[in-house]
């Protein structure tokens, strides 16, 4: 078998789509299972939207997920003169022709278009959807050049595969209509056609095609929001492929050595966002401590000037750093978590969450609950999470913690919810939970 060449042939608008994206992933893995060649092709012939700086949005998002590619990357722009070729090809064989056409805004000019067979079928077997059928005479003749002169998509865009070699070409079902036109287009030249595999949609909840308005739709926002690239690019992989158990996080390594383009699933692929927010808490867990460490470092350092974090790393060594990481990571969905997480730890200027407040501290009795366990915290020697969790056990006589814990915690942290209550308390030290919980009694919390 001669070497498989796929090919990812985005048109940059400055917003990479996650169904596109998807298309480049299933690609990659294509390549990368088969030892083939993964190509990247710019289709950059819309010049007001395909700006330099929408492609290096493209370029970028594709290696922050590390999907690398082959031989140097093929623009569509510089191969007109060679699209224009073929067509004076197809003028000469008579499989296109030139026809006088008036635009929607009234202009009169001259198009070429290519002449569809008027009988027989055009059929090709789908690796995704199986064997695809239709007759000839139910697709009508298509342009292929503009009446400016310019070539359209259909032409470039077989050209381009010719030219690159492709010998697969793997995209959204969107174009099985295209493909039964590109068929023609590739035997009038005489030209072998590459197989073809058409992945099904990505929807929403509701079976409709997923766009921003069912949430983050372009590669770029996820990456805000905090998800880590190993998490999307595994998450986009399972939408219309499984492994064939029920493994679900992958490495790499494990994508690659089962992808395989027959076992992509026919059905379109339902988008559900907490999965993917589950798959990233996954990931997060899985990152290194000591790089974990630093990026709760480095959100500490953008949520608190300099010179606070200067002090704060002199006046708490590795192992405090070390402990609240391991604390936070395996509480971690997104990135972006980390500084409302950890600000309560690094300043006493954080914000109370309005509704936590009421249900946990504005109770008939909070305000002497909190005060007394100033009171019994200050007598503890040993300022540690199981010490610390021994005075509430004793206070709760069996009963459950829950009437001294919730209190605590919205206290010390104005938060509802975090890490361990009594970790916390270890972290932030004896001074600090001791003077939370008296400023909170004497101003939070009711009689």
């Amino acid at each position: 078998m001669s070497e498989i060449r796929v090919r990812f042939a985005p048109s940059p608008t400055g917003k990479v789509h996650i169904g596109n994206i998807r298309a480049a992933i299933y690609n990659w893995l294509f390549a990368r299972h088969t030892g083939g060649k993964f190509l990247l092709r710019v289709e950059d012939t819309d010049l007001e939207r395909s700006t330099p700086e929408a492609i290096a949005v493209l370029f970028d998002c594709m290696k922050w997920l590390g999907l690398d590619w082959d031989e140097e990357v093929f623009y569509q722009t510089k191969n007109v003169k060679r699209h224009l070729e073929v067509v004076d090809q197809l003028l000469a064989s008579g499989h296109a022709y030139k026809v006088e056409k008036t635009s929607r805004d009234g202009k009169t000019g001259v198009v070429t278009m290519f002449r569809m067979p008027k009988e027989g079928v055009i059929e090709f077997d789908d690796i995704v959807k199986g064997h695809m059928a239709k007759k000839a005479e139910d697709i009508q003749d298509f342009a292929i050049v503009r009446s400016d002169g310019s070539p359209i998509f259909h032409i470039a865009n077989v050209v381009d595969d010719i030219d690159q070699r492709v010998t697969h070409i793997i995209r959204g079902d969107d174009h099985v209509e295209n493909t039964f036109k590109h068929i023609c287009i590739f035997r009038a030249l005489g030209a072998p056609v590459p197989k073809y595999g058409h992945l099904s949609m990505i929807v929403n909840q509701q079976g409709k095609p997923y766009s921003k308005r069912d949430g983050a739709a372009f590669v770029g926002e996820y990456r805000e929001q905090g998800y880590l690239p190993e998490a999307l690019f595994n998450y986009l992989l399972l939408l219309g492929w499984n492994p064939g158990d029920d493994r679900e996080v992958l490495t790499r390594e494990e994508m690659v050595q089962l992808f395989e383009l027959e076992k992509v699933h026919v059905t379109a692929a339902m988008f559900d966002p907490k999965k993917l927010a589950w798959m990233n808490g996954e990931y997060i867990k899985r990152i290194p401590s000591e790089d974990f460490v630093k990026e709760v470092k480095t959100r500490v350092a953008g949520l608190e000037a300099l010179e606070t974090l200067d002090k704060l790393e002199s006046s708490h060594d590795d192992a405090w750093w070390q402990y609240l990481a391991s604390q936070l990571q395996p509480r971690t969905k997104f990135l972006n978590d980390i500084p409302a997480m950890v600000r309560c730890f690094v300043s006493d200027d954080f914000p109370f969450d309005e509704k936590a407040v009421e249900k946990r501290l504005k109770k008939p009795g909070v305000k002497a609950l909190l005060l007394d366990l100033v009171e019994r915290f200050s007598k503890v020697g040993d300022w540690s999470a199981p010490a610390l969790e021994a005075v509430v056990k004793e206070l709760s006589q069996g009963n459950g913690m829950g009437p001294w814990v919730h209190p605590i915690r919205v206290a010390v942290s104005g938060r509802g919810e975090g890490i361990g209550l009594f970790e916390m308390l270890q972290l932030l030290g004896r001074d600090t939970t001791l003077a939370r919980l008296r400023h909170a009694a004497e101003t939070l919390a009711m009689e």
